[in-house]
Formats: C-alpha cells, sequence, structure tokens
C-alpha cells in the first residue's frame, strides 16, 4: 500500500497561506487542533525518553503523533514504581496526545504496516541502534523512495560511526562525557544527575532538528535525515566546562555545589538551614554586603571583582557563613528578594511545583478528558496565538490501530 501524508501541503515560497493562526484545523484523525504544528503527522518509532520527550513536545504543539510500539510495548510502561492507577508515572509523563499502534516485525504484514505508516507521515523518528530498520525496510533510504519529502529524525546513543555498536544509555553518556566527573563532592565518588539530563537535551535537540528541517522544506519541498546523539549533546550541553577546556587546557573536577568561576555561587548555611546565592557580578556583591550588614567587605581587595573572589573564595566563605548564622533560611530569602539578589531556597520536587504556581506559571495541566483526565506537567512554550493542547491522555499499547488503520485506507495514495 502506498499513500499519502494527511497533511496541509505547505504554500509554495513566497507564497500566502491560509491557514490563520489560532483558528483550530482537525489533525489526520479529524481532532480539531490549534497548534502551530496542526496538521503535521509524526511517525515514532522511539521509545524510553529522549525521542518520547520529543515527539511529545511536538504533539502537544498540534502534531499529530502515531506511536509504533513492539506488542510488549515501550519499556518505560514497565518502570514501575512509582505508579499511577497501576500505570508507570514515568510512561505517562512522556507519551501523552499520542496515538499507539502495536506491531510485530516479525509478521511481514504487520512490517508492511510500519512502512505504510512512515510513508505516509511528514516526519519520522527513531531511536534504534543504527542500522537496526535497514532489515525491515524502515531505514532513510527505503522510506525517502516513497516519501522523497520526509523529515526522518534518528537518535542514537554514540552516533553511527565508531561508536554505532554502543548501548545508548544516558548513565553511560554521563559517566562516558565527563559529566559525572563533575558531579558530587571532590572527596566523595562521582554522582550522576538526578535527572537524565542527556536524554532530555537530545530529546530538545531532534525537536530542533525536525522544527529545522520542516521549515527548509516549507521553501524547498526537500526532506532530508537529521541525526542526533547524545554523546555529542553532552559535550554541547555542558558548555563552559567542555568549552573551557579546549580553551585552556584545564580539566574540570568535581567541586561539589560550586561554581568553577564565580564565587559565591552555591548553598550557604543559615541559622536554620541553608539558601543558595548566586552573585553574578560586582554590583550584586556590594548589595550582598550592604544587607548582611558588612558593606567594607565589598571594598576588601581580596574580594573586590569576581576573579578575585573565586580566587580567595576559602578567605570569603567563613566570613559569609558568620554573617548568614544570625538569621533563618526564609528570613533571608525575603530580604534578598526584596533586594533582587539572586537566591533560592532548596525545595524538593512538590516545593519546586508549589513555587511555580505561586509564581502564576500554572505548572500543572489536566491531560484528557472526563474520568481520564490526569495531571501532566505544562509544555515550557508558550504561544500566544497557537496554545498547545492536552487532549490525549497517554494511549494504552495498540490502543488506536483501528483509527490507525482507517487512516492509512483513507489516504490519498503516494
Amino acid at each position: 500500500m502506498t499513500l499519502q501524508s494527511s497533511s496541509a501541503a505547505p504554500p509554495a515560497p513566497g507564497a500566502a497561506d491560509d491557514r490563520q493562526p489560532g483558528h483550530a484545523r482537525r489533525d489526520a484523525f479529524g481532532r480539531e487542533v490549534s497548534g502551530p504544528l496542526a496538521g503535521i503527522v509524526i511517525a515514532d518509532f522511539s521509545r524510553v525518553l529522549a525521542g518520547p520527550y520529543c515527539t511529545m513536545l511536538l504533539a502537544d504543539m498540534g502534531a499529530t503523533v502515531i506511536k509504533v510500539e513492539s506488542p510488549s510495548g515501550d519499556e518505560t510502561r514497565a518502570w514501575k514504581p512509582p505508579i499511577y492507577d497501576g500505570q508507570s508515572t514515568y510512561y505517562l509523563s512522556i507519551n501523552r496526545n499520542k496515538r499507539s499502534i502495536a506491531l510485530d516485525f516479525g509478521d511481514s504484514d504487520e512490517i508492511e504496516t510500519a512502512r505504510d505508516i512512515a510513508a505516509g507521515a511528514d516526519v519520522v523518528i527513531e531511536n534504534f541502534k543504527p542500522g537496526g530498520l535497514d532489515r525491515f525496510g524502515l531505514d532513510y533510504a527505503s522510506i525517502a523512495e516513497r516519501n522523497p519529502a520526509v523529515i526522518y529524525a534518528s537518535i542514537t546513543g554514540f552516533g553511527s560511526a565508531g561508536g554505532a555498536a554502543l548501548p545508548g544509555y544516558d548513565l553511560l553518556v554521563q559517566a562516558m562525557s565527563g559529566l559525572m566527573s563533575l558531579t558530587g563532592d571532590p572527596d566523595f565518588p562521582a554522582y550522576r544527575s538526578g535527572v537524565a539530563v542527556f536524554d532530555v537535551i537530545t530529546g530538545l535537540h531532534a525537536a530542533i532538528g525536525v522544527l529545522s528541517a520542516l521549515h527548509e522544506r516549507s521553501q524547498s519541498g526537500r526532506g532530508q535525515r537529521i541525526e542526533v546523539n547524545l554523546m555529542s549533546s553532552a559535550l554541547s550541553g555542558m558548555v563552559n566546562q567542555t568549552g573551557g577546556f579546549l580553551l585552556s587546557g584545564n580539566v574540570p573536577t568535581r567541586m561539589g555545589n560550586e561554581h568553577p568561576s564565580i564565587y559565591p555561587y552555591e548553598p550557604l548555611p543559615t541559622s536554620d538551614g541553608e539558601i543558595v546565592l548566586a552573585i553574578g557580578n560586582d554590583r550584586q556583591f556590594r548589595t550582598l554586603c550592604n544587607f548582611i550588614g558588612a558593606p567594607a567587605l565589598a571594598d576588601d581587595p581580596r574580594f573586590t571583582t569576581p576573579p578575585d573572589r573565586s580566587l580567595n573564595r576559602s578567605a570569603l566563605r567563613p566570613i559569609l557563613h558568620d554573617l548568614l548564622a544570625v538569621r533563618t533560611a526564609s528570613e533571608w530569602f525575603d530580604i534578598f528578594t526584596e533586594a533582587r539578589l539572586p537566591c533560592a531556597p532548596i525545595n524538593d520536587v512538590r516545593g519546586g511545583i508549589d513555587f511555580a504556581r505561586r509564581l502564576g506559571l500554572e505548572p500543572v495541566v489536566e491531560v484528557g478528558a472526563g474520568e481520564e483526565t490526569i495531571p501532566g506537567v505544562r509544555n515550557p512554550i508558550t504561544f500566544s496565538a497557537t496554545p498547545a493542547s492536552y487532549d490525549l491522555v497517554p494511549p494504552g499499547i495498540d490502543a488506536d490501530r483501528g483509527d490507525i488503520l482507517q487512516w492509512l485506507q483513507s489516504s490519498p495514495q503516494r
């Protein structure tokens, strides 16, 4: 079977686009959507975190995402605890606004269905090992032969060259990239980040690549392949640490909660707990000194400039400890916030969400409708004309097979 994407064709370069922003349009399954990606169809052959996080963000923006799973489902369905109504909260956190079909790649008919879905999509996203989809005819060359305008995004752990055979787990990349060597106290073993940070960064890079390629296609009509990998995303995401090494030859090491270039920029003790200070310039440091009752400290030649404070932090730290010990963390937070000094309490996750609520950021959204509604974290991008939506709860395995097969039957032939 061959077919055509159900998405509306982009306007020719320079032509007017009569799709008015903010006006609801229908997706491939007839659902009204108003997001900026309304009409775009994404075949999602990814699993676990980087790919599903990418496709969830795009789905929030109105794209139709068809999640193609094995009969056993995305691995994260079994990653428990914690659970919500018996389901893995890990899976639920990154798979809203999608539709699921389970296909057995050991069955030739099911493989053909997978090919048809890919051929009918604007975008294909996959995170198999390099070459892993070739034998199924789901590689870029095979799909592009039927669908020359396809945007095909491949997510791997270590690229498609020398690292092609390496398993792509975030923890491994945290170790190999050097991040773990930077995380934790210098007197204790290295630690991983509390979140799979490179999976998330790679998912964001994949989304940027997809959106860039869609823009290029709207001008040229050409599709293309995008490749992102966790290792490259890690080295890019470590910014000043990797950049500092390349420019200076200095190999950074673990410094606990300290910053290698700025001080004070860490949690500091008060009379009842810690408060985080992030003092990045001389004006802020002088303000800090005034409010903690030591204005002369700003003129001490050991501490007058950022490099001075950084080099002499071992002398400055105990002075700050003594001065901050006269009040509680909450009292200092109120004082420093009023003075517009960068500071923060150390919250747990509950406290972080509560704080965002107090700021009016509305971090929690209701996903789905009626009895199926579940809470989720708001998409972090706000659009004034084409807002994100949260219409579909994360699908059960193969929950949308009938609708997806009907879409394939009704789609025009490519």
